[in-house]
């Protein structure tokens, strides 16, 4: 299973290493001590995610600190959800305040690695995106 300690989870997050640290004391976030560190699994991380989106307390963050790409959308976030059938798998990611879906191939996740609590950047690249709703 994943872990991340405190510092790598309130990266994730874009929230301090404090806050991370009361959330912990204050049960907010299960967690463990491993080898003298205190960690939190990945699912966890992600759980407190999901909440930290829906009640708004996820602040936006920089998004500028990965690797060099032609794409200029990408996020950085954690995996919260993968919904796998035998061709296609739905990614669900958290990415700051924002919850992003990924269609991919079954393959794809599976050689990824994709599964809640898994650190992952979204690339975002479209030349135009319509929603329309019917009348």
């Amino acid at each position: 299973m994943i872990t991340y300690r405190i510092a790598e989870a309130a990266e994730v997050l874009a929230v301090s290493d404090d806050t991370v640290r009361r959330w912990v004391d204050a049960g907010r976030i299960p967690s463990r001590r491993t080898d003298g560190r205190t960690t939190v699994t990945g699912p966890d991380l992600a759980d407190l995610a999901e909440q930290l989106v829906e009640s708004g307390e996820l602040a936006e963050r920089d998004r500028t600190h990965a690797g060099r790409v032609s794409a200029r959308n990408r996020m950085s976030g954690i995996v919260t959800r993968v919904k796998r059938d035998t061709v296609m798998a739905q990614v669900e990611m958290i990415c700051g305040p924002y919850r992003v879906v990924s269609l991919m191939s079954s393959d794809a996740a599976d050689e990824l690695g994709l599964e809640p609590g898994v650190r992952a950047i979204a690339s975002v690249k479209s030349t135009n995106v319509v929603v329309e709703v019917p009348q």
